[in-house]
């Protein structure tokens, strides 16, 4: 069962992510994300630091989906017991 303190957390992302400034983080993101050229990968070492870089911003384009996948399961099991 989600605590009042649980509550809180996802709150305040769901209130985040309903922010005009959210919106455009994750457009910038994205935008960077697939500004990446193959061109300018010069050597293994660029290509682990490209590789890291889109890692990171992978993770931030997609932490609101995961924030409200991760709610929903918590919502879906505390149904089913419930039942």
């Amino acid at each position: 069962m989600l605590t009042k303190e649980d509550e809180q957390y996802y709150e305040l992302y769901f209130d985040l992510f309903l922010h005009p400034g959210w919106k455009q983080l994750v457009s910038d993101l994205k935008d960077s994300f697939s500004s990446y050229r193959i061109e300018d990968i010069k050597d293994e070492c660029t290509l682990n630091l490209v590789k890291g870089e889109r890692s990171v911003l992978q993770r931030l384009i997609s932490f609101e989906d995961s924030v409200k996948e991760v709610y929903e399961t918590i919502l879906e099991a505390e149904r089913a017991e419930t039942l």
